[in-house]
């Protein structure tokens, strides 16, 4: 009988077992993931001192992880207050967004204040880095730059430099001789991480490191990088215009979902503290297929505008378009549309977008998409100053939002006029002076206060 072979090697990632070496995992196909099983260790047995004693939590002193400020208030916006000391912060973005600038400005603006700053790169030299500063405005006599690939010579350079801050751009580029496997590896990111990791907490350095994406948007490497870093900062923007989109995504130090708006010019980056213009079309005269909503990123309302075309198709299939919003809700409107509100899209091609390149996720939303997308079907233009959200349901039904009073507050602020708002919303007091508040319990009254809007509108003009 042929001797059964022992498994010699295993998949870190998902536990599978093979005879012999292979490059890829055959359970979950991860790269770089099976390693040779090693022997057997004994238990781990309890240290006799430990390195800290520990103490009761209320007498912990706080004072060492208190947020700094980086001198940039968009930024700070979205990291809760600042960098904390000893902090690991992974910023992940598509190619040619901007992350680099965006870094380097931090870098500068940090090493200004007096504050030593090592900046290792693996993607460019230093003298490329230099000549961006230069273009940037971003040479500081506290930035130091390195351009290493090597784990242990940025360690190295640790050791010398001794930075309150360091800048990894970027993690994929790095290696460790120490471990088998290519830069970008799953062993080798989870290697390069860990070794900062340590740095970080042991030295109370904070660390930012710069991340790439998959072609899903996704952050590249394990799912383990994301969890071991205590914030996830993912750099959003469409490369053909100006607007940049700082998202948390995890943060540890502060509110999750907060949002930072930057916009890419010729010398560098900068914050914009009001970006709603930026997100709203021409409303000088209304338009068919366009209404504005007001919606939460973090504690900011922002004043966007969903736009919708309704065409009649000559295919059997009717096409569903998105830009800008989640298609499978963009879907599951139109056929509560169709359903519940009486619109008729059966045979109509559909597109949806939003303006400016802004994102919208969230289901409030949902009503100003609805509205929208009637809007173009009947050919009926919305007034300019309306504003609508709410979350619509499967039964066509409106459901109450949060945050009323300041979605209120930001739509009066632009001289919005009239909003239609779910019927049992809670508001924190009364509306802006000047703004009626049109209260809708399902989306036929959503459509028909729309209506009444628009007819009024039209008479007045």
């Amino acid at each position: 009988m042929a001797k059964a072979l022992t498994p010699a090697y295993h998949c870190t990632e998902c536990g599978w077992t093979t005879a012999k070496w292979v490059g890829r995992c055959g359970e979950c196909q991860a790269w770089g993931s099976v390693e040779e099983v090693g022997a057997v260790r004994a238990r781990t047995t309890p240290a006799q001192v430990g390195s800290t004693p520990a103490v009761p939590i209320g007498s912990v002193d706080v004072a060492a992880a208190r947020a700094v400020p980086t001198g940039i208030d968009e930024l700070d916006r979205v990291l809760g207050g600042g960098l904390v000391a000893g902090a690991v912060v992974l910023l992940a973005g598509e190619p040619g967004v901007g992350k680099s600038t965006l870094l380097l400005d931090t870098a500068a603006t940090w090493a200004r204040r007096g504050r030593r700053v090592l900046y290792a790169t693996g993607e460019e030299s230093a003298a490329q880095v230099r000549l961006r500063a230069e273009r940037i405005g971003a040479v500081a006599d506290e930035l130091f730059l390195a351009a290493e690939t090597d784990l242990g010579s940025i360690l190295g350079h640790i050791d010398a430099v001794e930075p309150s801050l360091v800048v990894l751009d970027s993690v994929q580029t790095v290696s460790s001789a120490q471990v088998e496997g290519a830069a970008g590896g799953v062993t080798q990111v989870k290697e390069v991480a860990a070794a900062l990791i340590a740095v970080a907490k042991t030295r109370g350095v904070i660390v930012i490191v710069v991340g790439h994406v998959t072609k899903d948007g996704a952050v590249a490497g394990p799912r383990t990088l994301e969890h071991l870093v205590d914030v996830v900062l993912h750099f959003e923007g469409d490369r053909h215009g100006p607007l940049r989109l700082v998202r948390a995504v995890k943060n540890r130090f502060g509110a999750a979902d907060e949002i930072g708006c930057f916009e890419l010019v010729d010398d560098g980056i900068v914050g914009l503290t009001d970006p709603s213009g930026l997100f709203l079309g021409d409303r000088q005269q209304s338009t068919p297929g366009t209404c504005v909503t007001v919606t939460m990123e973090g504690r900011r309302p922002l004043v966007a505008e969903v736009q919708a075309l309704v065409a009649p198709t000559a295919t059997p299939q009717p096409r569903r378009v998105t830009s800008g919003l989640d298609s499978a809700r963009v879907a599951m409107m139109l056929g509560v549309l169709e359903r519940r509100g009486g619109v008729r899209l059966a045979q109509q091609d559909c597109f949806a977008a939003t303006v400016g390149g802004v994102r919208l996720g969230e289901p409030a939303t949902d009503l100003a998409l609805a509205l929208a997308i009637a809007s173009s079907a009947t050919d009926l233009a919305l007034p300019t100053g309306l504003v609508a959200f709410g979350e619509v349901g499967l039964a066509g039904d409106v459901r109450p939002v949060t945050s009323l009073g300041r979605r209120l507050a930001e739509a009066g602020r632009l001289g919005f006029t009239d909003a239609i708002v779910p019927s049992r919303s809670r508001s924190s007091g009364a509306p802006p002076q000047g703004m009626s508040l049109h209260e809708v319990g399902s989306l036929q009254d959503a459509i028909a206060v729309a209506r009444r809007l628009a007819a009024a509108s039209s008479r007045a003009t």
